[in-house]
């Protein structure tokens, strides 16, 4: 029978981590992976990029800024992505969350100012809500936060880590450990599934990304496959890493 953990045992077993100092975490400031981007409907998309840069200060807050960046084509119409997540390394915490996409069903930004101590969030001029944690994630920050994670064999995190409400809970589940092959060599990986739910606009569904991580204190993706309207299955490949400076 697979473990369950709760919030509160989780939150117990992670408190040495979110008062940890930036240098325990498995990433850091100049980190950047590389990736090849397909979709199994239209072939190669191009090339993301994932990158940490900072420290910036922010409402007097040193945060790390997290960077998601992809330019390509989806058949004979170029597409982008830019999303951008300020984050608190010290405790694992989102200040801001920036997206902004453009695809052939067309574009869509979002903005939102999170604030942890207040358990509350602001999207200006569209939305506000509460926050269930002080220490509130983001659609990118989730993908860091996730290598923090002991993920021993079979086990199952249940967390209101969302800043919405309405997208918790978000269940990671460890459904093994493999080879595996991608552009940047073959490595051992942890795969990890993580369920979350889709915006209210999606009536309820719940978007699933699958993550291959290295198998090791990195924990680097080398593999994340989800599913997009229109482009159906998109798997990122790695195709080149540089860690963090010491890590």
């Amino acid at each position: 029978m697979r473990p369950r953990v709760l919030l509160p045992v989780l939150a117990a077993a992670l408190l040495p981590l979110v008062g940890a100092a930036p240098a325990a975490l498995p990433f850091g400031v100049g980190e950047e992976l590389v990736f090849s981007m397909r979709s199994h409907r239209f072939g190669a998309l191009g090339t993301g990029v994932m990158r940490v840069d900072g420290p910036e200060e922010l409402r007097g807050e040193r945060a790390w800024l997290l960077r998601f960046d992809y330019r390509g084509r989806i058949g004979p119409v170029s597409a982008e992505d830019r999303t951008r997540s300020w984050l608190v390394p010290g405790r694992m915490s989102s200040l801001r969350y920036r997206k902004h996409e453009r695809t052939p069903l067309g574009s869509r930004s979002e903005e939102v100012e999170l604030f942890p101590a207040e358990r509350r969030w602001e999207a200006p001029g569209r939305a506000s809500g509460r926050s269930p944690t002080d220490a509130p994630l983001d659609e990118l920050s989730f993908l860091y936060f996730l290598r923090t994670l002991p993920l021993r064999d079979g086990a199952v995190y249940t967390l209101d880590r969302h800043f919405d409400p309405e997208r918790n809970p978000v269940v990671v589940r460890v459904v093994g450990r493999t080879r595996l092959s991608v552009p940047a060599g073959e490595f051992s990986t942890v795969e990890v599934v993580m369920e979350v739910k889709a915006p209210a606009h999606a009536k309820g569904k719940r978007g699933v990304v699958q993550l291959h991580l290295t198998d090791d204190a990195r924990r680097t993706p080398v593999r994340i496959e989800s599913t997009a309207p229109l482009l159906g299955v998109v798997v990122l490949s790695l195709r080149s890493h540089t860690p963090a400076p010491g890590r």
